[in-house]
């Protein structure tokens, strides 16, 4: 870190070991071994935008176990700013156990019972330097249960009492909540406490969900239901909130990104095309590249068009933070495809 108290991003929420499958195409009942990696969307979000160059630290906890300090480690080696991580005796770290069947299996169980990370409290958050740091990115499942629910909207009210960039990534893990209902709620409080705001269609649609006929349960033996909603009404609802986001960024997969304006303005952002080997990580190495550009200086463009190499670049890969691309690998990637 190239200067103590003046950090250009810290992030807040989840953080795992991630088991990913080893058998590639394999039904998930027939993996026969993984390889472990670190997770959860905040961490792979501090790694990838401290690969591409920035001074990060994330706020999280681990508990007093080995499964903390392998995320410990991993961090340290990676030069994120782990001062303020909390241990949380009595508390697990969690874990994701991950399949990949391309094009369009993906299969993931969450074990966040008991799990340190949404321990983090409001003195973990009074701790950090949070007025002394350019920016400040929350996640939508860190609303999912107390005391880190208090904890994220108290961290966003101190970056935006001392004037920092508030980015939230919706982040909607319907498993995450006893009712999606709720995990709109929470979402439409912390609104007028951010500035951008970057989610896909689906999470859009469940920031704004208040109609219980828009929730899709196709299976009852899948926990997570879809949502669906007007989109398009969605998207102008919550740039309509009262002193709510300047933008929201809708990720739209390989076919890139779009910008929404509070003003109205609507900007496109082509992807790059890539064979997929595994879509999960992909939002996070698109944030990486967009708050990346943001905090440069960059126009909206720009930096969904970083966003979108960062997200191109690791769905080639096999995990999520491990595989985060490197600033340079990244800015020749797009130099090679058209440039900016």
């Amino acid at each position: 870190m190239s200067d103590n108290t003046k950090l250009d991003l810290i992030t807040m929420g989840r953080s795992s070991i991630d088991l990913y499958s080893n058998d590639v195409g394999t039904p998930f009942e027939e993996v026969s071994s993984f390889a472990a990696y670190v997770g959860g969307s905040p961490t792979n979000i501090a790694v990838g935008t401290r690969r591409l160059g920035l001074d990060v630290a994330l706020l999280t906890a681990v508990g007093q176990d080995k499964v903390g300090d392998f995320i410990l480690n991993f961090l340290n080696n990676e030069g994120v700013v782990t001062d303020y991580i909390s241990t949380k005796p009595g508390y697990r770290t969690s874990a994701v156990v991950l399949g990949i069947e391309p094009p369009d299996k993906f299969p993931l169980v969450y074990y966040r019972d008991n799990c340190a990370d949404m321990q983090f409290d409001i003195d973990d958050v009074i701790a950090a330097p949070i007025a002394d740091t350019k920016a400040l990115e929350v996640s939508g499942t860190g609303l999912s249960a107390e005391p880190n629910r208090s904890a994220t909207f108290f961290a966003a009210q101190q970056a935006k009492r001392a004037g920092k960039t508030v980015f939230l990534d919706i982040d909607f893990r319907a498993d995450q909540w006893h009712d999606p209902r709720a995990f709109g709620v929470n979402i439409r409080a912390l609104l007028p406490l951010v500035d951008v705001a970057i989610g896909t269609e689906e999470e859009i649609n469940a920031a704004m969900l208040q109609r219980p006929e828009d929730i899709i349960i196709k299976d009852q033996q899948i926990s997570a239901p879809e949502i669906k909603g007007d989109i398009d009404a969605n998207i102008e609802a919550m740039l309509s909130v009262p002193n709510g986001p300047e933008a929201l960024v809708v990720k739209r997969g390989s076919d890139g990104a779009t910008i929404h304006l509070r003003d109205g303005s609507v900007t496109e952002v082509p992807g790059f095309p890539v064979d997929i080997y595994n879509v999960l990580g992909a939002g996070d190495a698109f944030a990486s590249g967009f708050i990346y550009g943001r905090l440069k200086g960059w126009d909206w463009f720009e930096s969904a068009r970083m966003g979108n190499a960062c997200g191109a670049i690791v769905v080639t890969r096999h995990g999520c933070a491990n595989f985060m691309g490197y600033e340079d690998e990244v800015l020749e990637f797009v130099r090679s495809r058209g440039g900016f």
